[in-house]
Parts: structure tokens; sequence; C-alpha cells
């Protein structure tokens, strides 16, 4: 009789432990059955708040709910084995106060049973994240564009374009950092600003748009997987299964149309 070798899921330590090391595999999803694909391959897998345009067709993250994030946590973890499971925390449900930012963190981590949460923000998320990780709540951050800011920043366009910018976005990865933080994802910077930071911040950094100069890599699956009818420039298509859905959708309704579907060899069980 075999014996299943135990499959143990990575920890926030794990990845902290990476700094350096091995480049971290990282990507997003929001369902059981994409989740157990990406499990194979992955080291952290992010259930973000990119859900909201990806799944729901809004504009932006900020509708995005706490109960929205949850359910989906939810369905990644039951998908899932191996990769540490990270979930963002929406737009409202942690800036008011550290108060609203730990209840909102502990009951996805208890509602869910994933491994971390990830929140957006510098310097002015630092009190937030050290009082999280003080009681027990691993965190992840996350500086350069922050899609959560839309409304500020007017556009989602690459920060730190210019080297005066350098310092604010060098010194938020590093507030992160000193907080508690287990990694950072930097998001739409130069890859001069991404090397540099991650030369000297103590912790992981996990690119999406900051050159390969980063400790690891994510991406959102449905953009790479060519599902996502507009992705960023820095996004590579490794598959384009969007029109390969369109066209088998388009068989399949041909067939109901000229009603040889479902063909002789399918009697379900019917009885001639």
């Amino acid at each position: 009789m075999s014996v299943q070798a135990e499959v143990r899921r990575l920890t926030a330590p794990d990845i902290r432990a990476r700094k350096g090391g091995e480049p971290i595999v990282s990507l997003t999803s929001y369902h059981a059955h994409t989740a157990r694909l990406v499990d194979q391959h992955c080291d952290v897998i992010l259930v973000g708040d990119s859900l909201g345009m990806v799944m729901h067709g809004l504009e932006t993250t900020v509708p995005v709910t706490l109960d929205m994030m949850i359910l989906q946590g939810l369905a990644v973890m039951r998908g899932s084995r191996r990769a540490l499971v990270v979930v963002d925390l929406p737009f409202g449900s942690y800036e008011a106060s550290k108060e609203q930012a730990f209840a909102s963190a502990a009951r996805v981590l208890k509602e869910t049973g994933c491994g971390a949460i990830k929140l957006e923000g510098g310097k002015r998320m630092a009190d937030i994240i050290a009082f999280l990780v003080e009681r027990g709540i691993p965190v992840m951050g996350h500086v350069g564009l922050t899609p959560q800011a839309i409304n500020v920043l007017g556009s989602f366009r690459a920060q730190g374009r210019s080297e005066d910018e350098w310092d604010v976005i060098e010194a938020d990865a590093m507030a992160v950092a000193h907080a508690g933080a287990f990694s950072v994802v930097l998001e739409a910077i130069s890859e001069p600003l991404a090397r540099r930071i991650t030369a000297n911040v103590a912790i992981p950094t996990i690119g999406i748009g900051a050159s390969p100069a980063c400790d690891g890599q994510i991406l959102v699956l449905e953009d790479m997987l060519g599902l996502s009818p507009r992705v960023p420039k820095f996004v590579k298509r490794f598959a384009q299964l969007g029109p390969s859905i369109g066209e088998a959708i388009a068989a399949y309704a041909s067939e109901v149309k000229a009603r040889t579907f479902p063909g002789p060899e399918h009697t379900y069980g019917m009885k001639k």
C-alpha cells in the first residue's frame, strides 16, 4: 500500500527566507479550479482585489468589498494545497484605524484559512502593518503604483518615471520592511529603481511591471493567459485563450442551432 507524501503549505516565513535566493513565482487566482492549476507551479497565490475588474467588470478595484475577497479567498484555499495564499484587503477596510485593519484582517484569516493579507501603501501604512504583525497577522506590502489610490493618481500610470520620485518610493518600501512585512510588491516602477530597492530592503520584492530585478514576479492570471481584453503594456501574454474560448463557444452554438448537438454517440442514458 502506497502512502502519499504529505504536502506542506508554504508560510510567510518561508517566503521571507527566499530573499536573494530562488525567484518567487506568484500569480493571482480567484477560483478553486484555477487555484488547483496555479498551485502546481507557484509559491504564492494572490487573491487580488483585481477580481473586481477581472470577474465583475468593474472599472477599478475601489468598489470591491471584504465579503467579495473572503468568498474568493475561501474558493482558492479549497483548490490549493502547497502555495501560500495571500488575500488583499480591499479599499476602505483598513485605512481608517489600526483597529479597523485588525478586524478586517482577522476576519479574512479566520474565514478563509489563508496565510497572509496584502495591503497597499508605504510610510502611511507602516504603523498599521506593525500593529497587525505584532498581533500575529502576516502582511505583504505594496508600493509604487497602488491601484486603490486611482482616484488620487488619476490613471494607472507607471510611478517613479523621474529620478526625483525615486527616494519617496524607496522610503515607502523601506518603511514597509521595517514595519515587519514579510515581502513587498513593487508595481509599475523602472528597473533601476526596482534594482535599488531590491538591494536595499531586507525582505523579498515581488515585481509586477517592475523588471526582472526583483526577488520574484507576479501577474494577473487572466492577463497572462490572454483572457483580459485590456492589459498593461508590461504584461507578456503566455497564451491567447480568449479567442480559443470564443471559437469553442461559437462552435457549440452552431451545433445547437443546427440540431447536431449532442452527437449520436451521446445518449446520456436515454432509451431509444
